[in-house]
């Protein structure tokens, strides 16, 4: 059997929240769409960042800032993304090397657009169980 891709794995269909929206519709389309997590997408539709549940509360609510006021842009740090090409191996060590637990796919070849996301989730029903693991062994251990 051959080596799952990116493609296999994730889950597709995402939505971006736009760079110039509020993380207060970031937090509103997580709530609607029952996620943690959403792509940030520029201009250009293509991938700037990511915002989680958490970036909002603790970078913004706690700091006793109105989300209404802040860009969803304005929280893009690093990002780290997988071409819908690589096989399952790079997936897990690209997760495990950035201790990541979502991983957004692109499709380098068809333009560099955002066309899924990988989350444990995903790995828990694509992948053996020795490499779920293995991954929860790496991202979780505490040294």
């Amino acid at each position: 059997m051959a080596s799952k891709r990116a493609r296999d794995i994730m889950t597709g269909g995402v939505q971006c929240v736009g760079a110039h929206q509020t993380l207060l519709d970031a937090a509103k389309m997580m709530r609607d769409l029952k996620v943690g997590c959403l792509p940030i997408c520029g201009d250009n539709n293509r991938l700037a960042g990511m915002v989680t549940d958490r970036d909002i509360v603790i970078k913004c609510v706690a700091e006793g800032i109105d989300p209404a006021t802040v860009q969803a842009g304005s929280m893009q740090s690093k990002i780290h993304w997988i071409d819908a090409e690589a096989d399952a191996g790079d997936v897990l060590s690209t997760m495990e090397q950035h201790q990541i637990k979502r991983l957004p796919v692109i499709d380098v070849k068809g333009g560099h657009q955002l066309v899924g996301m990988i989350t444990e989730a995903d790995l828990a029903k694509n992948l053996t169980d020795a490499q779920v693991a293995e991954f929860a062994n790496r991202v979780y251990a505490t040294t």
